[in-house]
């Protein structure tokens, strides 16, 4: 008797979130292609990123090293404008870069199943299976579609007081109203050798969406950019305002961390929440579906829970559509719950507020809370 069809699932985008739903489907016996727009590789892109324990478990479920994955950190510190030590905080966790798990997991990957250069334009499906449609006229059918969308400072460049003081620590300095911190990540080529890794800094700062953000995110053409600006056209005023800033308002160890900054990255803080994850065939995961601010460091371990719950929900029913229907109901909550919570500690740093935002703002900008709960997934466990 001929075996059961291998089922088949288009995955497209693929970052983070592709990678595992990928992995994960292929270890539950799917014949899986990822398809990514972008022509090149995406390693070597995004920041400095806190490596959950739910995501390093995630990764040790589909027999990856993880022993190495990151720096090992024990304790968080802050320090004030004057470069005291105003509270420590226990709080071991593993501080890796983007770039470090993106490798990791494309490595894993048949590399002849995943497509580079192939973007897709829009998708079809009925009652037997699901239709991507790709930009250059490619029409791929399978029974399941996946979509998943997705500043440092080399170590031997720190001087070696500042080094000491911050570099095995994730530290903070809390102008009002601001949160700026620092922590260790690997280095090029995801380095973790003593002496060839990176400091990974981020400043958050409030800035009104219509004066201040449009000003930031104008370049020196006077274009303004609807998302983001690429680091080579932010204008230089907005550096050196930057640059100022950090000269009286941050600690004196982080200010000669500033002054080690070639290329600042500019990003502004969305929040975006979809209503459902689940429509037919089509899945959304990771940040195509929720997007939340990096106060909670969640970005990808979010996008493993999902891909693990879209597995999950594939292998108990093989009506997919209704497995579909199950992963959403599974993950919607949680998902909220993610957003919800980083909209609570990020509050004190927005421009405007409202009354609620405010009260929010009161209980989370105090420093105890600021220590213990940035980047902590606790609250999801409570």
């Amino acid at each position: 008797m001929a075996g059961a069809r291998v089922k088949r699932a288009i995955i497209v985008g693929g970052s983070m979130s592709g990678l595992l739903s990928g992995l994960l489907l292929r270890r539950a016996g799917w014949a899986v292609d990822i398809y990514e727009r972008v022509d090149s590789e995406l390693s070597g892109r995004g920041a400095g990123i806190v490596a959950q324990y739910e995501l390093i478990e995630r990764l040790r479920g589909l027999g990856l090293a993880t022993d190495e994955l990151g720096v090992h950190i024990t304790t968080r510190k802050i320090l004030d404008v004057l470069g005291r030590l105003t509270h420590e905080f226990e709080c071991p966790q593993v501080l890796t870069a983007w770039e470090r798990v993106y490798r990791l997991l494309r490595d894993a990957f048949p590399p002849a199943c995943y497509h580079r250069g192939r973007g897709a334009a829009k998708f079809t499906q009925n009652a037997d299976a699901v239709q991507a449609h790709f930009s250059d006229g490619e029409i791929i059918e399978a029974d399941l579609l996946v979509v998943a969308w997705r500043a440092l400072v080399a170590e031997d460049a720190i001087p070696p007081a500042v080094h000491r003081e911050l570099f095995a620590y994730m530290t903070f300095s809390l102008p009002p109203g601001e949160q700026f911190l620092g922590y260790p990540v690997a280095g090029p080529d995801n380095d973790l050798r003593p002496g060839h890794r990176r400091y990974n800094v981020v400043w958050y700062r409030p800035a009104d969406e219509a004066t201040k953000l449009q000003w930031l995110l104008t370049d020196q053409r006077g274009v303004t950019h609807a998302i983001s600006i690429p680091p080579p056209l932010i204008r230089p005023e907005a550096i050196a305002e930057m640059r100022a800033d950090a000269e009286r308002l941050v600690a004196p160890q982080f200010r000669q961390i500033v002054r080690l900054i070639e290329e600042p990255i500019l990003q502004p803080i969305y929040d975006l929440e979809s209503p459902r994850m689940a429509f037919g065939r089509v899945a959304i995961v990771g940040d195509a579906a929720f997007v939340a601010r990096p106060h909670v460091a969640a970005g990808v371990s979010k996008a493993a829970d999902d891909a693990a719950a879209l597995a999950g929900a594939l292998q108990h029913e093989m009506d997919v559509a209704a497995a579909l229907q199950g992963f959403e109901a599974a993950r919607l909550p949680q998902n909220r719950q993610i957003i919800e919570r980083a909209r609570h500690l990020g509050a004190y740093l927005q421009a405007t507020r409202t009354q609620e935002e405010q009260a929010r703002a009161g209980r989370h900008s105090n420093d105890a809370a600021v220590i213990a709960e940035t980047a902590v997934l606790d609250f999801l466990y409570a």
